[in-house]
């Protein structure tokens, strides 16, 4: 497709909706584009005030949910359907679940979530890294608002999941409306946002390891008239973890403020600043064995880890600065047409420092990463016979600059002279089309975009190494919504994700460390499910199978001792299924199983045919929750759950001698509601959560190397809300 006409379809939909007859515009929910029903239940909302109804169920327009349930969500379409009407598989960390399990890291929050491998690297607080259905999604599927967030090789946002009202995981490419993304889908972090309600919170914390953190989050409507709204809030921590030397601290602040002048125009402003600081390393020394490779080659290969720390940690610090800042903004031109624009500037700073525990060296890594990120699209609705459509063309803009210097010295001295920074920049502009279409119980997804690519890599004293193409990707799917609550579906679509970076060649050639500028993965996803609404019944299941196909993902391999990026392509196939319910009698459950198959087509001689490194056949993961709501137990809230990750190899070799074994960690919570006790106390509650109740700590191996699991972690909090 070339660019003009990929540019004239932007408003070839949209001028139909807008020739359309009034009455063909305005159809009811039976003939035409769907209209939700307002949900309105009790329970927490997005700020912790009870019994809100339905604006307090998460970001309104953006996710709605209740309790573990979500209803709907704009990650899979960008437009208000129904989660349980969408071909696709969508599983969403709603703000009861996150209330409930307190995750400390985007690890966690992710850690009850069907076919999401975490603690790959056993405990590192420096990234949040982890794979979905066999993919590394790390640098390339993290979205916040819809909006990627772009990284670069050593600069990657973190996350405090405190600013969050929930998390969509999308199952499938996305990038025929997202642009460049990863091949099995995104995950959509979605932020805290301005209120129509008043509410407050603040609270305080300690722990474990020294742990002392207080919290607030206040929002409400600034004037009488509830135009302006405003959300305002923060946490700071002083913390220690279980490995001298590695500090969890943090300051985080996200003011953000919404503009309403009328019904048809809103504007809301997103802001966030983080100051951290962690460990420069977080590794364990170990030991290594030769090891002979298919051509006669012998490697010097881990055989496991070493209970001893590998840094110094007397110079081992990790700090880093990140905002961002950007806006939503809508406006309905009529019942059939609104238009939409988000925009979001971000930025980075990190400085690594670390050394090894002999003192034989010590490294240093800066890097600086901004970046920007800009959706708009015109959304439509129109009637062509029984089919209603809701059509979205949109256009997509991003660019990415990174400079990084590395440095290293030899023996114990600080601070190492840093060379001249190597540079990147990306930029991706792109054009889409997606047409929902509805026809009595039938719904059809279509969708398609053209992406281009410009990037740029450039070493001190050598000439920039460039890339320029373009790629066209689509998404299909097709869904049956029936009256007992079923709903099949189908679905496949391609992607195309530009990476940062650069890579190795792992056949050598030319030596083994001369690789270039790392190539767009591209990928292609096949999916059939079910998806079931217990009628009667506040609860979810849904079931699918999955096949996938990338070429050129990014991975790490070891080569002359240094963990380098290189790229493989392999296929991944499996099964998925999940429950969710939120019940009138108290009860809240969560429960999942996923089986995952993975083979490498295109890696080394020595690894084609293979299992990927450090992703599980099978895993699963249960959660109950218990609300007491009468008698003298009344306000006592208990959870417990279990998750489980069945055995994986450690390399892409699949040596058994760094298998990982199967293993499951128990984690809880205990809560109490003071209400019940005197009604003047009503909003104050105090809450236990723990991580590995049971302090099972175990060698975790992947991309050859070897790494321990954090220890039980236990947490207590104080919360007044009003």
């Amino acid at each position: 497709m070339t660019r003009p006409l990929a540019l004239a379809l932007l408003s070839a939909a949209s001028l139909a909706a807008l020739a359309a007859p009034q009455s063909a515009r305005a159809q009811t929910a039976g003939d035409g584009p769907t209209r939700l029903e307002e949900i309105t239940v009790e329970g927490r909302g997005a700020g912790g005030a009870q019994g809100q109804g339905a604006a307090a169920q998460g970001a309104p327009g953006v996710v709605t949910n209740d309790g573990y349930v979500a209803k709907t969500t704009r990650t899979a379409t960008k437009t208000d359907t129904p989660v349980n009407e969408t071909p696709m598989t969508i599983n969403t960390v709603t703000q009861r679940q996150l209330d409930d399990r307190r995750p400390q890291s985007l690890d966690d929050a992710l850690a009850y979530t069907p076919g999401a491998r975490v603690g790959a690297y056993g405990f590192d607080p420096r990234f949040d890294s982890f794979t979905l259905r066999g993919v590394d999604i790390t640098y390339t599927g993290v979205f916040r608002d819809g909006l990627r967030q772009y990284n670069s090789p050593s600069g990657l946002f973190r996350l405090e999941p405190y600013g969050l009202e929930s998390i969509s995981i999308l199952k499938g490419p996305a990038s025929a409306i997202y642009g460049a993304s990863a091949s099995v889908g995104i995950i959509d972090l979605i932020s805290k946002r301005p209120t129509d309600y008043a509410f407050g919170e603040v609270e305080a914390q300690v722990g474990s390891f020294d742990r002392r953190q207080a919290s607030f989050d206040f929002g409400g409507p600034v004037n009488a008239e509830g135009t302006v709204l405003y959300r305002f809030t923060g946490l700071a921590r002083d913390a220690d973890t279980n490995l001298d030397g590695v500090p969890d601290d943090r300051v985080f602040i996200a003011p953000a403020v919404t503009f309403q002048p009328s019904d048809d125009t809103k504007l809301t402003l997103l802001s966030e600043f983080m100051d951290s600081t962690t460990g420069g390393s977080a590794a364990y020394a170990n030991s290594t064995a030769p090891y002979t490779l298919k051509d006669g080659t012998v490697i010097w290969a881990p055989t496991g880890a070493i209970k001893s720390i590998e840094f110094n940690p007397d110079y081992n610090k990790f700090t880093q600065q990140q905002g961002r800042i950007g806006y939503e903004f809508e406006h309905r031109f009529s019942e059939a047409v609104s238009i939409h624009q988000n925009v979001r500037w971000s930025g980075l700073s990190t400085n690594e420092r670390f050394a090894d525990a002999g003192g034989a060296y010590a490294g240093q890594v800066k890097e600086e990463t901004r970046a920007i990120s800009a959706d708009t699209y015109l959304k439509s609705e129109l009637q062509t016979g029984p089919v209603g459509h809701t059509v979205l063309t949109g256009v997509d803009f991003g660019h990415l600059k990174y400079d990084s210097r590395i440095g290293y010295s030899f023996g114990p001295v600080p601070d190492p002279d840093l060379p001249q920074p190597t540079k990147q920049t990306q930029t991706m502009f792109g054009v889409y089309v997606q047409d929902e279409m509805k026809a009595g119980p039938w719904r059809l997804l279509l969708s398609g975009r053209h992406d281009w690519l410009d990037s740029k890599y450039t070493v001190p004293g050598a000439a920039a190494a460039k890339q320029d193409e373009g790629q066209f990707t689509g998404r299909a799917g097709l869904s049956y919504v029936t009256a007992a609550g079923f709903t099949p579906f189908v679905s496949y679509g391609t992607s195309f994700n530009a990476n940062s970076g650069t890579v190795i060649d792992p056949d050598g050639e030319g030596g083994p460390l001369l690789g270039g500028v790392a190539k767009p993965t591209k990928g292609e996803t096949a999916e059939a499910g079910v998806k079931y609404a217990v009628p009667g019944y506040n609860a979810n299941i849904n079931a699918s199978v999955f096949w996938l196909k990338q070429e050129d993902g990014i991975v790490y391999s070891v080569v002359e001792g240094f963990n380098q990026q290189t790229q493989l392509d392999f296929r991944s196939r499996g099964f998925e299924v999940e429950a969710t319910a939120s019940l009138t009698n108290g009860i809240n459950l969560l429960a999942n199983y996923s089986y995952t198959d993975t083979k490498i087509l295109k890696l080394s001689p020595d690894t084609v045919g293979n299992q990927v490194n450090s992703v599980p056949n099978h895993a699963f993961a249960v959660w109950g929750g218990y609300d007491v709501k009468t008698g003298a137990l009344k306000g006592l809230g208990l959870g417990l759950g279990v998750r489980y990750t069945g055995s994986s190899f450690g390399d892409d070799y699949n040596r058994t001698v760094i298998k990982n074994s199967p293993r499951a960690f128990v984690d809880g919570k205990i809560s109490y509601e003071f209400e019940n006790v005197n009604p003047k106390l009503k909003g104050l509650q105090l809450q236990l959560n723990g991580q590995n109740l049971l302090d099972k700590v175990e060698q975790v191996c992947t991309a050859s190397y070897c790494y321990y699991n954090q220890g039980r972690k236990v947490i207590a909090s104080l919360r007044y809300r009003w």
